[in-house]
């Protein structure tokens, strides 16, 4: 707090030019020995000053204020509109999700990953490490048929359905590599769009290139890039993957288990794979799900039956809900 001082009142008649320190009695110690509003060269530094204040920028412009911890909420509410605007002038009525691993490549490119993993292994023969990165590369190159089954799978959802105005089961992926990278490359090779909602992750990766540019987003919030997912889904196929795929899988399952979204087919991708990762059966059997949930999902092997379960499922729906069935 500042210090008050005493001055004695002065008797004499002030005028326009005499310092407020000399006509006021109790005054701080900093107060200035001159009048500054006179000074036009230190009235014109400080509107610069103004002008210069990040205060006096519009809200919608001062980035250091929309990073700042207490304005997540409006950062939050952006990346809930932005995509959404978009997919509005976009005609975009339904969309559908398809996730899966990075790993998994064009079987091409993941042979040279193989061949350049055993060149390692010859430096050092012996290395655990080496040896099991030999051993993952020959697996992945196993499971590069699904990066084709994706691509085609895309292709066959997009050609039939972008042909009006109005766009439905439009491919919606994380925007990655990978599966991914295979579904947005299946709707570009037939000249339709598909979605990418990116995310920013330490180290991870730049959109692929096949993603429609004016439907690729970057997001900072993982649940809202999930709402996006999910707003307009009318089918979900999940490709073999790993956490994130995974993490996928068991939200959408969640929700329909939960009745907190749309009924959509949800289609595991390559019943070989998906048996051997989890065993719904064991878990039906203990208990810990009802077997009624079994019904939440299907398996499918081949892009044609995939496409075919979801055609078929949103028929049902769509006859299930006709006015004449509900009047009955």
């Amino acid at each position: 707090m500042s210090k008050k001082k005493k001055n004695p009142v002065l008797h004499n008649t002030p005028n326009e030019h005499t310092p407020w320190s000399e006509t006021h009695g109790n005054v701080c110690d900093n107060l200035p020995n001159t009048i500054l509003g006179d000074d036009i060269a230190l009235v014109t530094e400080n509107m610069e000053a103004i002008l210069r204040s990040p205060s006096y920028r519009l809200a919608q412009d001062d980035h250091a204020l929309l990073e700042r911890t207490e304005m997540r909420g409006v950062r939050m509410l952006l990346e809930l509109g932005k995509p959404e605007l978009a997919f509005q002038e976009d005609n975009i009525e339904s969309t559908v999700i398809v996730f899966g691993g990075t790993q998994i490549i064009e079987r091409n490119a993941s042979e040279r990953r193989l061949s350049e993993a055993r060149r390692n292994q010859t430096i050092d023969a012996e290395n655990p490490r080496l040896i099991r990165e030999v051993q993952r590369n020959e697996r992945l190159v196993e499971l590069s048929h699904f990066y084709d089954d994706a691509r085609q799978f895309a292709r066959l959802v997009s050609i039939d359905n972008q042909c009006d105005e109005k766009r439905s089961y439009v491919v919606v992926t994380g925007g990655g590599p990978g599966i991914m990278e295979a579904a947005n490359r299946g709707a570009f090779d037939v000249g339709c769009k598909s979605i990418g909602l990116n995310i920013k992750l330490p180290g991870e990766q730049q959109p692929n290139p096949f993603i429609t540019p004016e439907l690729c987003f970057q997001f900072k919030y993982f649940a809202l890039r999930k709402f996006h997912f999910i707003l307009r889904s009318i089918g979900a196929v999940l490709f073999p993957g790993g956490f994130g795929t995974l993490d996928e899988m068991f939200q959408t399952l969640t929700l329909r288990q939960t009745h907190r979204m749309q009924p959509i087919p949800i289609i595991l991708f390559g019943r070989d794979y998906w048996s051997k990762v989890i065993d719904f059966d064991f878990l039906a059997d203990s208990g810990v799900i009802s077997h009624e949930h079994l019904d939440l999902f299907q398996y499918a092997d081949t892009p044609e039956s995939a496409w075919e379960k979801i055609l078929q499922f949103n028929q049902n729906l769509a006859d299930s809900s006709s006015p004449t069935n509900s009047h009955a």
